[in-house]
This record gives C-alpha cells, structure tokens and sequence, in this order.
C-alpha cells in the first residue's frame, strides 16, 4: 500500500511538473473547445474565418457539450483537462491490455513498451490539450459493451465517438457488418439527437446553418494543410511526394481503397478466430489517420491497441513481417526532434516516413488475422 501511494504521489508530481513547465502556457486546441463552449453558451457564431488555422473543425454538437468546460477560467479548465487526459492515458494502455485475448508476454512490459512507442504521440496531445486520447477511451468502452452484449449501449457510445471525431463513422459499417443491429441503431439514434442538440440553443433554422458553416470549414481548410509537415494521411504523403494533383489523387483514393479491402478481408476472415472484435477495431483505429485528408502525427496515438497487439504477437509473424514490423515500431519511438535534430526531423516527416511505418503497422494486423492469430 505504501509503495502503490509513493507511486502515486510520484506520478502526481511529475505530471504537475509537465503542466507547470510545459502545458500551461500551451494547450492551444483546449482553447479552440473552450472558446467553442463560450460562444456556445451565448448562442454566437461557431466557425470563424478570423480563427485561422484555430478554427473549430468539430460538430456543433461539441460546441455544446463543451459549456460546462467553458463556465470555468481558462487556467483552472486546462488544468483540469490536462489532469483528465493524464487519467485517460492510463485508461487507453489499460483497457488496450484487456483487449488482448492471450498475452504472450507479461503485461507490465507491454504496457512499457507500447508506452515507451508512441510517447511522443502522447506527449504531443497532452501539450496541445487534444481530446484523441478520449476518443479511444469511448471507442474502446463501445467494444467493451458490445462483448458483453450491452449493444444499446455501445451504440450511444459510437455516436459520442462521432461528435468528439467526426471520423469515428467508420464504425458504421463494422456495426453493420458485425450484425450488430440494436448497436447499429442505437448509434443513428445518438447521432441524430447530436445532429439536433444545438436546436436547443440556435433554434432549427440556426442548427442548420451551423452544420453547413462546418462543412464549409472542413472543406475548405483541407487543400491547405496537405503540405504541412506533421499532416500524415495518404493525400498529405502522396501531395509531398508529388506535388498536389490528379496523380497524387488518384493514388490516394487506390491506396484508400486497398486498405478498406483489407479492413473488409480482416473482417471476412474472423470466423474461426476466438474474439476477432478487437483486432477489428484497433485496425479501424490505425487506418483514421491515414485516411483523414487531417490527419496529424499525434492522432496515430489512436492506434495504441494496434502497437500492443503487435509488440504481443511479433514472435507470431513470418520473419519478413516481423522484421518489417520491429522496424516500423522503432522507427515510431526515436524518430524525436530532441533525436534527429531540426533538419533531420524535417526532411523525416517531409518524406511521410512516419505514414509509411503505420503502413507496416496495418499490414502486420492483416497478417495476425489472416493466421487466425487474433
């Protein structure tokens, strides 16, 4: 009892170090929320041109879920939010662990090494006051639910993915496929009623306008960020690669498609296979940065599940995989700007490196099934 409480006191120390030194002054998304949340509550105007590059990419929906969020000051909400995402990282490693059907390793070392992987991913949300590391908590609190035939449940959960990612309707189809029917309408109903929230607020005329402003949003704020360095989706690798255009358009949608052919292979192949759910689910989870014209290095912290479940099986893997996959793994840890230095770590990212190794990444978890490992 002892050790577990110096344990903890230690974790609270460092954790108020890092948002004392490092957070504090930062957290710049957790502004857009908070500002979102505000202009919420007093029924303003959510996407702003005079945002710039801080302009809220999210549902309306989420705007008005941020209120209470936003009727604190500023520096106790980050600090509180800052203290949640702590918490919630200790929730996605851990509920990332119970996924594993056999662990063919102890648990405390594959927590520490899936840690030790995508630190930088984690260090990288917690400074700029994201809410992924929540979207895989509800994510993965779905597939929980599911298992335990809670499928009402899980279906709401899916639709609060929905309005915290937009991206999380990629679960649609796995509902659907899975023949999950009560999840797949619970979570239809959930998103509707999200779609509806903000009525309360702007009114129907009002609540439809909000949505068409945030399409516009995305839309247009796309084509923009394709050539920003820490944007890892295919479109971005193939634009650096390319330049932007209809070849580099036209391999992005292949490349999209063949990863959704073999999500759908992965999902053919589960009979035979005890608990094929969260394989399925941390591949759907890996493939969200890639295929989001938005997809920022920390988002691959999503793929925590997939990384446990190849550090838990790499012995498991054909050699060439394997290697393939060891490779891609420590290329994800130590490719740190403290590591490679300032130009080194540009070019590593203008080459989309980094989506390269997720690319491994998948085709390590499409190996697992296709053996009816996991």
């Amino acid at each position: 009892m002892t050790r577990r409480v110096l344990l903890t006191g230690a974790v609270l120390a460092l954790l108020s170090s890092v948002f004392a030194f490092r957070a504090s002054s930062r957290m710049p998304d957790f502004e857009v929320y908070w500002r979102s949340g505000a202009r919420a509550a007093a029924a303003e105007p959510l996407y702003r041109t005079e945002d710039e590059h801080y302009q809220l990419k999210y549902l309306p929906a989420f705007a008005v879920l941020a209120i209470p969020a936003a009727a604190l000051p500023l520096p106790a909400a980050k600090a509180l939010w800052f203290t949640a995402s702590a918490v919630l990282l200790g929730a996605v490693l851990a509920l990332s662990l119970g996924s594993l059907r056999v662990r063919h390793k102890p648990g405390w070392l594959l927590v520490t090494l899936t840690l030790l992987t995508m630190a930088k991913f984690y260090g990288h949300e917690l400074v700029l006051g994201q809410v992924n590391l929540l979207f895989v908590v509800v994510i993965l609190a779905a597939l929980g639910l599911l298992l335990r035939t809670q499928e009402a449940a899980s279906g709401a959960m899916v639709a609060l993915a929905i309005i915290i990612k937009p991206y999380a309707i990629i679960f649609l189809p796995w509902l659907f496929a899975r023949r999950a029917p009560v999840a797949l309408a619970w979570a239809f109903v959930g998103l509707a009623a999200a779609l509806a929230l903000p009525a309360a607020i702007y009114g129907l005329s009002g609540t439809v306008s909000l949505h068409q402003e945030w399409w516009h949003t995305v839309t247009t704020s796309t084509a923009p960020n394709l050539l920003n360095a820490d944007n890892v989706s295919l479109a971005a690798m193939y634009a650096k690669w390319l330049g932007p255009g209809p070849l580099a358009t036209r391999l992005t949608l292949l490349t999209a498609a063949a990863l959704l052919g073999a999500a759908v292979l992965v999902v053919v192949r589960r009979r035979g296979v005890e608990s094929p759910d969260a394989l399925e689910v941390a591949l759907l989870l890996t493939l969200i940065p890639l295929l989001s014209p938005q997809g920022w290095d920390y988002v691959f912290l999503i793929s925590t599940p997939a990384v446990m479940y190849l550090i838990n099986h790499e012995a498991q893997l054909p050699p060439a995989i394997r290697a393939g996959t060891i490779a891609a793994l420590l290329v994800i840890a130590f490719s740190l700007y403290d590591v490679l230095g300032r130009e080194a770590y540009g070019t590593f990212m203008a080459l989309s490196v980094i989506s390269v190794c997720y690319l491994v990444v998948v085709a390590g978890l499409v190996t697992l099934r296709l053996r009816g490992l996991a």
